[in-house]
């Protein structure tokens, strides 16, 4: 007798409160799921309107740089200028120079 009531105290175990906690569970890990599906969406959906956004951000400042800054031609040809007054002023400081030692050194005051 003790057998069969262990018995029926299994069954009654597993009925009562195993199947319902398994159940449970189940549908527990199945709700968790279909939350983190749901959240995986709306991040992805989030994170590309956000890269829709600093693209269209970046766009614009890319179209404003163009308009607003100096070219890359005009750079170059203030650069050349520049060289040029430099090397000028460079030749001027030399030749005052030549001309202030040279005098000097042959004894020719100015």
């Amino acid at each position: 007798m003790p057998a069969t009531l262990f018995t029926i105290d299994l069954a009654w175990w597993l009925t009562a409160v195993e199947l319902p906690a398994l159940a449970g569970l189940f549908w527990l890990q199945q709700r968790q799921r279909e939350d983190f599906t749901r959240l995986m969406e709306n991040a992805n959906r989030d994170s590309r309107t956000a890269i829709h956004a600093i693209r269209a951000a970046l766009a614009d400042y890319k179209l404003e740089v163009a308009q607003t800054y100096a070219s890359l031609g005009l750079l170059k040809d203030v650069e050349t200028r520049l060289t040029e007054h430099l090397l000028r002023i460079e030749n001027k400081l030399d030749q005052a120079s030549l001309q202030q030692y040279g005098s000097q050194q042959y004894g020719i005051r100015p």
